[in-house]
């Protein structure tokens, strides 16, 4: 009765509880305490799991390592040998029976290319104009007619004539005097001249680059906004046909087959409108 009416006087007097009254309150509602306590585990046994766990972690992660390893080995190896087994020489006849095996001819074909910078060991802006160059030449002995590029920078429009001359001068390596003639084209550039003005192109190359991806689609997208707001177009007439229609026209069409040179598959900021049907590989 004490402890009560010595905690009725501290509610009277609105002060504030002692702790060990506070747990005197709380006792009735607390629920019984368990029979069988557990065991708190021994320090060395959670040490001695904790670095099991690690060991187990390491050994997996180098185990697949080193099938990842292997296994690049094993496919660059692979790749070397049909390299040189199958290696067309600049002969246009036996890439044609190369591609004569297969189902269907892309029409237009897609490449994905990268700058590699001189500084750390790569070609740099002339490795990257040959590997256009072999890439059109290949093209144009298989029977291709379209042939896209893409690079991220721009830097192959910025040197567009020197690209011109070099697949000029590769197509005579692989075709001798009578070399197919081509039109090489970039949006957003003017056309240059036909390599044979008085024939017509058995092989168009257009490069492309990052302005040609996502800021063609938001270029169009607020040219077609506009329009509406000035009433030339309804926004019901807005529809896939006709964005597909404009960008065909400004940049490219969609091409069958996009072919990337790298372990990954990594776009580049490659124009996204292009790529819903194609096939990558």
């Amino acid at each position: 009765m004490v402890k009560s009416s010595s905690t009725l006087t501290h509610r009277l007097n609105r002060q504030p509880l002692a702790p060990p009254e506070r747990e005197a309150l709380l006792t009735p509602y607390l629920p019984p305490p368990s029979p069988t306590l557990p065991r708190k585990r021994r320090p060395i046994r959670s040490f001695l799991n904790n670095q099991l766990h690690i060991l187990l972690y390491t050994l997996i992660h180098l185990l697949f390592s080193l099938y990842i390893r292997i296994r690049q080995a094993y496919h660059a190896v692979i790749d070397r040998v049909f390299a040189v087994l199958y290696y067309h020489h600049r002969t246009p006849e036996l890439i044609k029976k190369d591609v004569k095996g297969l189902g269907r001819l892309p029409e237009h074909l897609s490449v994905v290319l990268q700058l590699e910078n001189e500084a750390g060991g790569g070609a740099g802006l002339d490795g990257l104009v040959d590997e256009v160059a072999e890439v059109a030449a290949w093209c144009a002995s298989a029977g291709i007619g379209m042939l896209s590029v893409y690079e991220k920078t721009g830097i192959l429009k910025s040197h567009i004539h020197t690209t011109q001359r070099t697949i000029s001068t590769k197509l005579h390596a692989y075709f001798g005097r009578p070399r197919p003639p081509f039109e090489l084209l970039a949006p957003r550039l003017p056309p240059l001249p036909l390599s044979s003005p008085s024939s017509t192109p058995a092989l168009q190359i257009l490069l492309l680059s990052a302005e040609d991806g996502r800021e063609s689609l938001v270029d169009l997208t607020r040219t077609l906004a506009e329009m509406a707001q000035r009433g030339k177009i309804s926004p019901a007439d807005i529809s896939v046909e006709l964005v597909d229609a404009e960008v065909s026209e400004s940049v490219m069409g969609e091409p069958e087959l996009l072919v990337l040179f790298g372990p990954v598959v990594k776009l580049d900021g490659y124009p996204p409108w292009q790529v819903r049907l194609t096939e990558i590989l």
